[in-house]
């Protein structure tokens, strides 16, 4: 697959106006573009058809975790909206991973939609092993933790996972080629690593068997966005 194809930029801004001016600002070096909570609730559902007006595809990342019933009608109004992709919690268990798969296939075949991946968050690249005990009480540590989820997902029949890529290499060992695997939290060498706990290169994540990975803030403070995006770009075929 063509880095431009593996790199998803995550709209990180508050309104519908600056969105769609990154999506104009950086043309055709970026394919794929993640709208997520704060874009979402500020500019609803029409924003998705002005970034699909200009070519581009989307990655819905708004984790859906909440009873089978209300995800599954959340997971075929996002097909509806014609997404790539979108996410959902795995720790919503495995009933609501397969209703929400169930009903979005249905639905597909039933209105002739283009069925989006479905990919289910396993830990947030904000917990460190300590949080994870101490907020969560999972005792087990991350990596035993993030590889059980991953294999539920599998299990349910998704497309694939989010997942730090520090966890990547053991979710592709134990859950195989063709399980699509998802990694925010990249961080080139100039940006630190802020709010987030188990960062990677792009490089590195590439290299672990990453199918995607999601940079945002690097990309977009960047005094000069399209240069950031050459230099990653180069950092993922190098991996």
């Amino acid at each position: 697959m063509p880095w431009k194809e593996r790199l998803i930029v995550a709209l990180d801004v508050p309104d519908a106006a600056q969105a769609i001016n990154v999506v104009e600002r950086l043309g055709d070096d970026v394919k794929i573009y993640k709208v997520g909570f704060e874009l979402f609730v500020s500019s609803g559902p029409a924003l998705l058809q002005q970034i699909h007006d200009r070519g581009k595809s989307i990655f819905l990342d708004l984790k859906f975790h909440d009873i089978p019933n209300t995800v599954s009608k959340a997971a075929v109004a996002a097909t509806r909206h014609g997404v790539f992709m979108f996410n959902l919690h795995a720790s919503g268990g495995y009933e609501m991973m397969v209703r929400c798969r169930d009903s979005v296939e249905e639905v597909c075949a039933k209105e002739n939609l283009q069925k989006p991946k479905i990919i289910a968050v396993t830990v947030l690249t904000s917990f460190s092993n300590e949080s994870l005990k101490s907020d969560l009480c999972v005792q087990h540590g991350m990596k035993a933790h993030v590889r059980h989820l991953a294999a539920l997902t599998k299990k349910a029949g998704l497309d694939g996972v989010v997942a730090s890529a520090q966890e990547t290499a053991i979710i592709r060992e134990h859950c195989g080629k063709g399980f699509l695997i998802v990694t925010p939290g990249i961080r080139p060498s100039w940006q630190p690593p802020d709010d987030q706990q188990r960062t990677a290169t792009p490089q590195q994540a590439i290299r672990d068997g990453a199918d995607y990975i999601v940079m945002g803030r690097a990309i977009l403070k960047h005094e000069d966005p399209a240069r950031a995006i050459e230099i990653i770009s180069l950092e993922m075929l190098t991996a």
